[in-house]
């Protein structure tokens, strides 16, 4: 399974309207993160478990979601998270 597969299935907990999962290692080859094999990826969701949520909160939910990624196969993670009336 690739990394952004095992994303989409962990970010499943957090019932997404929508989800999109972008890989940006290759532009950090050569990077000590890219070098312990983390890759750079970047992150736009939405979904109503965010509503009201601040943004410090949202990403919370997204780090807790991805869980044992965040320790080797995510090195960096940029998160654009809406709620869906935000959108």
């Amino acid at each position: 399974m690739s990394v952004i597969d095992a994303m989409r299935e962990r970010l499943a907990a957090l019932d997404p309207v929508t989800i999109e999962i972008i890989d940006d290692s290759a532009k950090h080859a050569g990077h000590a993160g890219a070098r312990s094999g983390g890759g750079h990826f970047r992150l736009a969701i939405v979904s109503p478990r965010f509503a009201g949520c601040r943004t410090m909160e949202r990403h919370r939910l997204v780090y807790d979601a991805l869980g044992p990624l965040m320790k080797r196969e995510i090195h960096a993670l940029s998160i654009a998270a809406t709620a869906p009336d935000e959108n």
